[in-house]
């Protein structure tokens, strides 16, 4: 099951330590509508973090962290 509110806090949380802020938003909503639960929505990102390029990889590696520390 996925946990809208849970993508907001994690979003939010990432804001002030990212570069590119809109493109990591954009993408990453577009990432949780497509994925079915949350396992293949990390999955997703980890895909999309081996085709971007630096720096918005450094952003993507920020949300991934901040995701896995509130799963913790």
């Amino acid at each position: 099951m996925k946990d809208s509110q849970k993508l907001e806090v994690v979003l939010f949380e990432t804001r002030p330590y990212v570069e590119y802020w809109d493109r990591l938003e954009k993408l990453v909503k577009e990432l949780w509508r497509k994925a079915e639960n949350e396992e293949e929505f990390i999955e997703r990102l980890k895909e999309e973090l081996q085709r971007v390029e630096e720096p918005f990889k450094t952003d993507l590696r920020i949300f991934l962290q901040k995701l896995e520390a509130i799963e913790d």
